[in-house]
């Protein structure tokens, strides 16, 4: 079983979340954090990284001794990272996506690859938790490959340790949030009961609910706020599978650095139901049928 945790914006306790459903799932599970331009679930797990590796992506390089300069890889390219002026092939490798179009399309194979830094990928152990997690090189803008890098890392994790999967979604619903999701067996999204959380929430549910993946809501920081999540929730039948109370001891916990189901028993009884809620997948035929 593979889950996403999701959240519609930033700061609403997705990684929070992420991290206390790792701690206390009752079968082996490797926690990724594929929020790759800002990971933090290692500050909180603290695992053991003793692997690390560099990702790449592969950029154009054009012999202008073979190019003939007819602009069929300028025309391809949606990005324009490569572009011909006049007897000139001007190649912009910070914009390329690595689809490898232009070097498939050239007609007098003038185009071969080099190789961009994308970041790093790093894995280990935090306890009995398999870890792994990917961080963007500074000044890099292309998160989707790096993150797709870190998924064939841990289909080798998964290959020689089987188990479920959590993983710690980028926050939004731009193509780094998609990416994170769209291969999982179902969607946790973490939110708040205020009018930010409720637009977001509303934004994440419409962006994935093209992927056919079966959603369900955690509201943190209950009891503060309105109803407007509720309600809503109420009204597209997304199920709401956890209620994570606004109190000052899980502030505390937090603001120790602790992963919060390692406070007060009530915490970790609360991320022990919601894992078990999961794992039974009772809301995973609902959001689907209604998306």
């Amino acid at each position: 079983m593979k889950i996403a945790i999701a959240s519609g914006k930033g700061g609403t306790g997705k990684t929070t979340v992420s991290a206390s459903l790792a701690r206390v799932w009752p079968q082996p599970v490797t926690a990724v954090d594929l929020d790759v331009e800002e990971p933090n679930l290692h500050l909180f797990l603290k695992p053991d990284l003793r692997h690390w590796e560099k990702a790449h992506i592969e950029i154009p390089v054009v012999d202008e001794g073979a190019c003939n300069y007819c602009r069929a890889c300028a025309e391809l390219c949606q990005f324009k990272a490569i572009s011909i002026l006049g007897t000139v092939a001007l190649v912009f490798s910070d914009m390329c996506h690595g689809c490898g179009g232009c070097m498939a399309i050239c007609p007098t194979n003038a185009i071969s690859t080099d190789q961009r830094e994308l970041g790093e990928v790093s894995w280990g152990s935090a306890g009995e938790i398999q870890f792994l997690m990917g961080r963007l090189r500074v000044g890099e803008a292309m998160s989707p490959p790096l993150m797709r890098a870190v998924k064939t890392r841990l289909n080798r994790i998964q290959e020689a340790i089987p188990g479920d999967v959590i993983i710690d979604a980028p926050p939004g619903v731009s193509c780094p949030a998609v990416n994170a999701v769209m291969d999982t067996d179902a969607i946790v999204l973490v939110t708040e009961p205020t009018p930010f959380g409720l637009y977001d929430l509303k934004l994440a549910r419409e962006a994935f609910s093209s992927l056919n993946i079966p959603m369900g809501v955690v509201i943190n920081r209950a009891g503060l706020g309105d109803s407007g999540v509720e309600n809503f929730c109420s009204d597209k039948a997304l199920p709401i599978l956890a209620r994570i109370p606004y109190d000052p001891e899980i502030a505390r916990t937090y603001s120790q650095g602790m992963v919060i189901a390692d406070g007060p028993t009530w915490i970790k009884d609360l991320f022990v139901d919601l894992a078990q809620t999961i794992r039974q997948g009772a809301f995973f035929s609902k959001e689907v049928e209604h998306a």
